[in-house]
């Protein structure tokens, strides 16, 4: 099947503070504004007017906001908006799970950002190397984890492969009465095994 999409045309979030927003993308980060929707009267009868505005992040990559007027902020900020229906805690490590990472090309482009954001109201909350990428980590006006990120080396084709026995292996697993990491790493072993077998077989 053919590969037809050509990547993110923008990512979107809520925003109970665009004031702040634009402060961070676009003064701090230097993200220029290049799209906004007035929206008034769209949608549903109780649907508020609403502001849809971009920062263009590059490469054609957009990151997009909708503020709505008269819209009371959630408890927890718009990272709670998804959580507020549950009655059940939700660990903070959950939320943060959801996040925006942003690529640069080189170590000066990310100690750059570093400076822009310690000099700023957001300074880096970490900076971590794990695996490929090297990261720096911080949280925006809106409570949003934002990761701008460059690349240590390289990722290879048996990197590629190795995900892919360990998505087909999770999708087994998940599919059963009891996923654990330990049944996970299990079934990849045995996925493992049985390919090669295959492998070798065609090959004779």
């Amino acid at each position: 099947m053919e590969h037809m999409v050509r990547g993110v045309d923008h990512a979107a979030f809520p925003t109970f503070d665009p004031a702040g927003t634009v402060t961070f993308y676009r003064d701090v980060l230097g993200f220029p504004v290049v799209h906004s929707i007035c929206a008034a009267g769209w949608g549903p009868d109780k649907h508020p007017d609403f502001i849809h505005f971009f920062f263009d992040i590059g490469k054609d990559d957009r990151l997009a906001f909708f503020y709505y007027f008269g819209l009371e902020p959630f408890d927890g900020g718009p990272q709670g908006d998804v959580y507020a229906k549950f009655e059940q805690h939700v660990p903070i490590w959950f939320i943060r799970s959801r996040h925006l990472a942003i690529h640069v090309d080189s170590e000066r482009a990310l100690l750059e950002y570093r400076r822009r954001l310690d000099d700023s109201k957001w300074p880096v909350e970490m900076q971590v190397q794990h695996e490929t990428i090297e990261s720096i980590y911080t949280h925006d006006p809106n409570g949003y984890m934002i990761e701008i990120t460059r690349a240590l080396r390289p990722v290879t084709p048996q990197e590629d492969l190795d995900a892919n026995l360990t998505i087909d292996a999770l999708l087994d697993v998940v599919s059963g009465p009891d996923p654990s990491m330990a049944a996970l790493l299990t079934r990849k072993a045995e996925l493992i095994v049985e390919r090669a077998a295959a492998w070798e077989l065609s090959n004779r």
